[in-house]
């Protein structure tokens, strides 16, 4: 994988795997033409990121305190993963009237080892209208 941003067409199916066309979906929260209304929204723009290759969309929604650094971050977008699934398990808060929540979820990749399963309790908070990602626990 490229660390450019490759977006999808925005009429063929989001990475995210909610069932709307990417323009529908993440197309514009990546494109900055609007903000994630929950924490479950900027989960999934930030698994479409990861699967497009968008270094600036993950960045940007990255907590300042826990944000590493751009290159490293896109050495590990460079590592040859190919994301093929999100199956999000569940959220607890990170609705349009919370300013914190979280969601469990299951990303399925496949490395140049194989299959790999990426099982996370993912931490968000809203700050200025935004919703950001904290951590996660894997």
């Amino acid at each position: 994988m490229s660390t450019a941003s490759t977006p999808p067409p925005d009429a063929s199916r989001c990475p995210c795997g909610r069932g709307d066309t990417y323009g529908a979906c993440c197309g514009p929260v990546l494109r900055q033409e609007r903000r994630a209304a929950t924490a479950e929204a900027l989960m999934r723009s930030r698994y479409t990121a990861f699967a497009v290759g968008d270094v600036e969309h993950l960045l940007r929604t990255w907590h300042p305190r826990e944000r590493p650094d751009r290159d490293d971050l896109a050495d590990s977008l460079a590592d040859g993963t190919r994301w093929l699934r999100l199956d999000v398990r569940a959220t607890s808060g990170g609705g349009p009237f919370d300013d914190a929540g979280t969601v469990e979820f299951v990303a399925i990749s496949r490395t140049p080892q194989g299959r790999q399963q990426q099982h996370e309790l993912s931490r968000f908070v809203r700050e200025d209208g935004e919703w950001l990602y904290l951590d996660g626990e894997v």
